[in-house]
């Protein structure tokens, strides 16, 4: 079975899973996330994928996001600055994001448990209903050089 047979069956399971239809577009966006290690924006999809289907919009590109963040086969990073960025990872993943350029690159590992158990404590009656871990610093394209100078 060829990857994007079974990236498409992978897709239409889902889809199906939660009432929705697969369609060639929502197909292309699956397949460019899947295959992909960057975190791009709505725009950057969209120009990706319109590369395979010329006539897609970028209104169909939204909307084949948030079906496919419905449908847990991608998460939505979304910021203060009200910008997203998508991944196609849904494993248990934490995230370093560069304040000069932005790039957002995966980190592997989980916190442990007994981490989240203990800020669960401090959290007051707050209910904890998951968490996300994203590190903020300076890619090694963007560091300044002075910085370069102190860290090698």
């Amino acid at each position: 079975m060829s990857s994007h047979s079974t990236t498409d069956l992978r897709l239409r399971e889902a889809l199906e899973g939660s009432g929705q239809r697969f369609t060639e577009q929502r197909a292309a966006v699956f397949r460019y996330l899947a295959n992909t290690d960057v975190h791009p924006t709505a725009d950057e999809v969209f120009l990706a994928v319109r590369k395979e289907l010329p006539a897609i919009s970028l209104a169909t590109v939204y909307k084949s996001l948030e079906t496919l963040v419905g449908c847990g086969l991608a998460v939505k990073l979304s910021y203060a600055d009200h910008s997203a960025r998508y991944d196609g990872r849904t494993d248990p993943h934490h995230h370093a994001r560069c304040v000069m350029c932005e790039c957002v690159l995966d980190l592997p590992g989980e916190i442990s448990r007994q981490e989240i158990e203990s800020l669960r404590g401090t959290a007051g009656g707050f209910t904890v209903t998951g968490y996300r871990l994203e590190l903020s610093g300076y890619c090694p394209a963007c560091l300044p050089t002075r910085e370069r100078a102190v860290t090698a």
